[in-house]
Order: C-alpha cells, then sequence, then structure tokens
C-alpha cells in the first residue's frame, strides 16, 4: 500500500528552510563552544547594544567573530572554501571589534598572526590560509591592506604597549605606504577591497578612494602609534607623508564628490565612508558625499550594492557595505540611521542568527554565513553609539 503524502506550503518552506541553513553552515567547524562557555566569554568583556534590540545580533555576532579566529589569530573571513583564507582587511576590522567589546586577547593574537604572516617589504598578500602560506591564485598584493592592520594596532596598543614583532610590522606597513607615494602625494593604483584590476577602473593611472583613504588612515595611525610610545623620529615622518596624502586627496577627489576614481561624474563608492569618522575627523564636504553614495546604492530590498554600475547582480544587496554605512551613520551622529541600518542587518540575518555576505532581491540570505567583517562591523556600529573611537591626529604643519 503506497502511502499518500500531503505536500503543504509549510511543508515546502520547511524543506527550503533546512537546505538554506545546510548551505550558510557549510564548512562551520563541528563541536562549537558550549553554551556556558560563550556566556562566561561574553561577560569576561562586554557586549555593545546591551539593553538595545540588536543585543542579541551583536551577541551573534562577538561569537561568530570568535568562532571564526584560530586558536593562531587566523581570522578567517567565513567557513567555505572560498572565503576560508584570512584577508588582512577583514583581519584587522575583526581586532578592533574585539578590542571594542573588550576582549583584548583575541585582537592581539589577530595583529601577531599578521605580524607573522608580513614580508619584509611591508606589503601582505591578498589574502593566506590558516597556517600562514600567502595563497598564490595571482592576486596581486591589495593597496589598502597596510591601512588597516595599521589602525587596528594604534587601537590596540592602549591595551598594552606593542611588543617588537608589532611594532615591527608598523614600522615596515608605514614606510611601504609612505614610501609609495608619488610626486603628487597619491599612492600606485592597485586593487582594493573590490579586488578588481586597475585598468578597469574609470582612471586606470590613478589609485581608487579605496585605496587612497586607507593608506590615510594607516598613515596617521602609525604616526599616532610612533608618538603615544615615545618614537618622534618616525612619528613626524609618516605625520608628514599623511598630511602630503591628505592635500592630494583634497586636490583630486574633492572637487568631484569623493567618488571612487578622481574623475568628473566619477561613480560613487561605498569607500567613500573611509574618509569619515571613525576614520577620520568630520568633514561636512564628506559627510554629504557619504550620504549622496547611500541613496545612489539603495536597493529595493533596502539594502545596498557596493558601488556604481556594479559589475554583479545589481538586485543583491552586500551586508559589509551597509555595516560601513551603519558605522558612518553612528560615528557621524546620525543614531536613527545607524539604528534602521541596524534593524535591516538583524532583519536578514540566517536562522541561526549569523549574518550572511549578501541578501538577495526577495530578501533572503545567499552567499555564506558568518561573514566575519560584517560581524566587526556590526559589533563597531554598536559600540560606537555607546563609547566612540578614537581618531587619529589629521594636524599638518602649516
Amino acid at each position: 500500500m503506497v502511502k499518500v503524502v500531503r505536500v503543504t506550503r509549510r511543508t515546502i518552506a520547511s524543506v527550503i528552510l533546512v537546505a538554506l541553513v545546510a548551505v550558510l553552515g557549510a564548512g562551520a567547524p563541528r563541536g562549537a563552544a558550549a553554551p556556558d562557555d560563550e556566556r562566561a566569554w561574553l561577560a569576561a568583556g562586554r557586549i555593545p547594544g546591551a539593553g538595545t534590540p540588536h543585543r542579541a545580533m551583536a551577541e551573534r555576532a562577538l561569537l561568530d567573530l570568535r568562532l571564526l579566529t584560530r586558536p593562531d589569530g587566523a581570522a578567517l573571513a567565513s567557513w567555505r572554501k572560498e572565503w576560508r583564507y584570512v584577508w588582512p582587511r577583514d583581519a584587522a576590522f575583526a581586532a578592533v571589534a574585539f578590542q571594542a567589546a573588550e576582549h583584548p586577547r583575541e585582537a592581539g593574537l589577530i595583529l601577531d598572526f599578521l605580524a607573522r604572516v608580513q614580508p619584509a617589504d611591508g606589503r601582505w598578500a591578498a589574502r593566506y590560509r590558516e597556517d600562514g602560506s600567502p595563497v598564490e591564485d595571482g592576486r596581486p598584493p591589495q593597496g589598502d591592506a597596510p591601512g588597516w592592520p595599521l589602525w587596528a594596532a594604534w587601537l590596540q596598543h592602549r591595551a598594552g604597549p606593542p611588543d617588537a614583532d608589532r611594532w615591527r610590522m608598523v614600522q615596515r606597513a608605514a614606510d611601504r605606504l609612505a614610501g609609495s607615494l608619488d610626486r603628487a602625494g597619491l599612492p600606485p593604483p592597485s586593487s582594493d577591497y573590490w579586488e578588481r584590476k586597475p585598468r578597469t577602473e574609470q582612471e586606470p593611472d590613478l589609485p581608487t578612494l579605496g585605496v587612497a583613504a586607507p593608506a590615510l588612515l594607516g598613515l596617521r595611525s602609525a604616526a599616532a602609534l610612533a608618538r603615544e610610545t615615545g618614537r618622534p623620529v618616525p612619528a613626524r615622518r609618516w605625520q608628514a607623508a599623511a598630511c602630503r596624502l591628505a592635500a592630494a586627496i583634497d586636490r583630486r577627489f574633492a572637487p568631484h564628490g569623493y567618488p571612487r576614481s578622481p574623475v568628473p561624474g566619477g561613480r560613487m563608492d561605498t569607500s567613500v565612508t573611509f574618509l569619515a569618522p571613525p576614520y577620520a575627523p568630520r568633514d561636512e564636504r564628506v559627510t554629504a558625499a557619504v550620504e549622496r553614495a547611500a541613496r545612489r546604492l539603495a536597493l529595493p530590498n533596502g539594502g545596498v550594492l557596493p558601488g556604481e554600475r556594479w559589475a554583479g547582480d545589481r538586485k543583491t544587496a552586500w551586508t559589509p557595505e551597509m555595516g560601513l554605512f551603519a558605522l558612518a551613520a553612528a560615528a557621524g551622529g546620525q543614531p536613527a540611521v545607524a539604528g534602521a541600518r541596524l534593524d535591516w542587518l538583524s532583519a536578514h540575518r540566517t536562522p541561526q542568527g549569523s549574518l550572511p555576505e549578501k541578501v538577495d532581491a526577495r530578501g533572503r540570505p545567499r552567499s555564506v554565513a558568518p561573514l566575519g567583517w560584517t560581524a566587526a562591523l556590526v559589533v563597531l556600529t554598536l559600540a560606537e553609539a555607546e563609547r566612540p573611537l578614537p581618531v587619529p591626529s589629521a594636524r599638518c604643519a602649516r
């Protein structure tokens, strides 16, 4: 006798949900931390956003960052094969998020990993395996990579002065950035967080804002760290380089409204947020550009694209970009805007509560989850509302 099973909409939805969980969670480690261990670890630090509707998202984001950070400090982007690598950029954001949540041990482990894998020339490879070996797949070093660890190192040193290895990392990266500036004060063209070849940009012979702005942040951070640890000579050298770069950005990008490439009619891009707080002092011109970019990149599903005329799926939103805009709003004194963006991120998490990389046109999580960069940005946005991050000095000699 054949048993007839009635298939309902609820049954179909359940099957889809199970499949979605399986795909998004693929590659996650087995035997995750026990609930008691997780609670004890969270209690040892602080949970940004406690007392707000976003507390649960903050807890899950912190726990996901902890799971993605291996015992040797390798902060993975996510679990699936194509993302199971350490990008210096993403790792630096994870370190800053741990520091903001008062988990300096994890922040220090990440910086120690970055110090170990950094080559003598100060540049990091585009990405690394868990064992610290660079991934040699033809991707050149990304020009924004040195800036982010310098920022993380400056913020972390307040928990204790940098040891010899971390200071050597700072020296190498900051000297590399300072030495790379051309006569006009700009770094060379390079791929950035888009991981796209320079020849595809509107102005192939000049760096994108996604390269120039993190370089500025890195030089200012390195100079601040040097000053605060009693090293005036490199502090002056790196601050002078930062001032040259800031002037170049003001000449080349500001007249066009801070687009991705410094050309008339340049396309707006999320990297304009890298010139705003908490990375740089508030500038009304930058604030206006950030708001303009957020409007131009907005999608009907409530999310945003990374940039105008995006070469990929133009209906799918990216959560790191929404996180960057949320952090810019929180640091820029727009709590309601930041809250709305956090609401959108919270509403589009996976069934386990993790933040995915993308959200499709129908509002469904896509690609991988958790994504470490988005998790870090959520933690930082909530932390910024309670205890703003310090901003490295932008003072220049006149």
